[in-house]
């Protein structure tokens, strides 16, 4: 295979856990050439810095791609490229299809989703390379800010580093409100956190969260740095490359965090970390224990207490684990879920 086409127009965190498939197509066929299909400019970002992508193509399907005619602009650039394998991340989507015929007559691999047993994305989309004779070991998801974004985030935490104090950051966002840990009890864990260990907190999140980190700084003393909605993301991958470790819900910084290298402290609640968890060593899952719907994997809360799986999550406990990863020696693997 020389020039190949991977569809995947989805969230930060999906694409993201495509880059083990790439590394794998990339050391399978140290020669080819392989092109993205991404649905947003920003996520295209993410890639402008990894060696084994040659061109990301952005799909805009409520933007610049929503006429007929911009759409078939799109696919006559693609044509242009005569792709010899097309993998398709989104079967169920008709125009990810009608695109992926711009490559037509080609070799098509198509992604399905795992239903009767528990396996993690990562390994999932891996399994879609299995018709090429790639099996993959490492999960490792993978991420290059760039020299400008890494020069940005040295001089924003200059002073942070030359305090030779942890730099924690929380994410208080999330993507669906059943993903999210309360702002009182973020606000708790970063006193908390200042208190006990002396350590620095940034607060971390795109346009959505500005008026939630600023709820969550009214309610602390510990002075955090802001930086909700000031970031891109190849200067957020970059900020969080600086931190020592990551706290924060199952949603795209989450990925970020462990593409660069820096540990996460996991909180999860409806969603099952089996499936969405993150990937590599030294990171955290932290569930609540006696709350028997977890995980639900839905997008409703039907229990007596509203959000009792998030709620059970103390700052105190949060905090003791967080101490466990900067002091221990343990290393720990992906899948290690301490119950508290």
């Amino acid at each position: 295979m020389h020039n190949i086409l991977i569809i995947k127009p989805g969230a930060i965190g999906d694409v993201l856990q495509l880059t083990p498939v790439i590394r794998a197509l990339k050391s399978k066929y140290p020669d080819s050439e392989i092109t993205l299909l991404v649905g947003s400019a920003s996520t295209a970002e993410l890639f402008r810095y990894n060696p084994s992508v040659r061109e990301t193509f952005v799909y805009d399907k409520r933007g610049e791609h929503k006429s007929i005619m911009s759409f078939f602009g799109l696919w006559k650039r693609l044509r242009t490229k005569q792709f010899d394998l097309v993998i398709n991340f989104q079967r169920s989507n008709i125009r990810a299809w009608l695109l992926a015929s711009a490559a037509f007559p080609c070799r098509i691999l198509v992604y399905h989703k795992a239903r009767k047993r528990s396996v993690h994305a990562v390994v999932n989309h891996l399994d879609t390379l299995a018709p090429l004779g790639i099996s993959a070991a490492n999960l490792d998801l993978e991420l290059s800010p760039g020299p400008d974004a890494r020069a940005f985030a040295r001089n924003l935490l200059s002073a942070f580093k030359a305090s030779n104090r942890p730099i924690i950051a929380l994410n208080p966002g999330a993507s669906h409100p059943l993903k999210q840990w309360g702002s009182g009890q973020f606000a708790a864990l970063a006193d908390i956190l200042s208190k006990e260990l002396s350590a620095n907190i940034v607060i971390v999140g795109g346009s959505d969260d500005i008026a939630l980190s600023e709820e969550i700084a009214r309610y602390t003393v510990s002075r955090p740095l802001l930086l909700a909605g000031k970031l891109d993301l190849l200067q957020l991958g970059a900020v969080l490359e600086q931190c020592d470790v990551l706290v924060s819900g199952d949603t795209g910084p989450m990925h970020l965090a462990t593409a660069v290298g820096t540990r996460v402290a996991g909180l999860f609640g409806s969603t099952d970390p089996a499936r969405t968890g993150p990937v590599g060593r030294g990171h955290r899952v932290i569930q609540a224990e006696g709350v028997p719907c977890v995980p639900c994997r839905s997008l409703t809360c039907q229990t007596a207490v509203y959000l009792e799986c998030m709620k059970k999550l103390s700052p105190e406990n949060v905090y003791d684990v967080i101490r466990d990863m900067l002091y221990e020696e343990k290393t720990f693997q992906r899948g290690a879920t301490p119950m508290i």
